[in-house]
C-alpha cells in the first residue's frame, strides 16, 4: 500500500473501506470485494450491500470491483452458482454484480478469472464479469484464450449513467507485455452471446460497446 500510495494512486478493498476520488469535479467511490477474511467479504452479500449503499451515500458515482469467479482457460463463461476454484469458494458473479447495481453501484467490474469473460447490462448499467489480466511476468499461462485481455474505457454521466464505452484489444507477448491487437474482441462478443441472451452487451468489431 505504501508503494502505491507513493505512486499517486488510491486503492481499495479492505474490509469496510470505501475510496473517494474526486474526476472533473464529480465525486466518485471505489468499493473492492474478494472471497478472503483481509478484503471486504464477496461472499456476505448483505454486508457488501450494505457498504455499496453507503458508498452511493457518500458519492454520486460508485464503482466495484469483484474478484469472483473460477480460474483458468475452462473459466470465460459465467455460470450462474456458486464458483470454486481449487476448492476455494469464489462466489456467484451473477447473483454479486446486480445485487451491486441494486445497492447502488453504476459500473461493476471484475478480472478475478484471469480470463476474459462476457459482459451484460442490468438496469442500464453495465457488468464486465471478467477482463483478463492487464499484464503478467511469469505468474500467469498465457497460452490460447489466455493470451487475450481487453482495456476497458468506460465513460458514466455525474449522476453514475451509462454514457458510453469501449474495449481496446491487448495480447501478451514475451515475458507477458501487454501490447496493442489480438482478437479479444471477437472473443467477447462470442461469450456474451452465448452467456446472456436479451441482456447481452452488444460489442462492434470497433469495440465500441452498445446497451441491448
Amino acid at each position: 500500500m505504501r508503494t502505491i500510495h507513493a505512486a499517486g494512486l488510491a486503492r481499495t478493498g479492505l474490509p469496510g473501506e470505501i475510496t473517494l476520488v474526486t474526476a472533473h469535479r464529480v465525486k466518485v467511490a471505489f468499493v473492492a470485494f474478494a472471497p478472503y477474511s483481509f478484503d471486504a467479504s464477496l461472499l456476505d452479500l448483505s454486508a457488501a450491500r450494505a457498504l455499496i449503499k453507503r458508498a452511493a451515500g457518500q458519492a454520486s458515482v460508485v464503482v466495484v470491483y469483484m474478484h469472483a469467479g473460477a480460474e483458468g482457460a475452462t473459466a470465460c463463461h459465467v455460470s450462474g452458482r456458486e464458483e470454486y476454484y481449487l476448492g476455494e469458494d469464489r462466489g456467484n458473479p451473477q447473483a454479486f454484480a446486480p445485487m451491486a447495481i441494486g445497492a447502488g453501484a453504476g459500473l461493476v467490474i471484475a478480472s478475478g478469472p484471469h480470463v476474459l469473460r462476457g459482459m451484460q447490462f442490468y438496469r442500464h448499467h453495465l457488468i464486465a464479469y471478467s477482463l483478463g489480466n492487464f499484464a503478467s511476468y511469469h505468474n500467469f499461462a498465457t497460452t490460447g484464450d489466455l493470451n487475450m485481455s481487453v482495456i476497458l474505457h468506460v465513460t458514466l454521466s455525474a449522476a453514475g449513467a451509462f454514457e458510453h464505452a469501449r474495449i481496446y484489444p491487448i495480447q501478451f507477448t514475451g515475458q507477458g507485455q501487454p501490447v496493442p491487437g489480438g482478437g479479444a474482441i471477437s472473443l467477447v462478443s462470442q461469450l456474451l452471446a452465448q452467456d446472456f441472451g436479451a441482456s447481452a452487451a452488444h460489442v462492434l468489431p470497433s469495440g465500441v460497446i452498445t446497451a441491448p
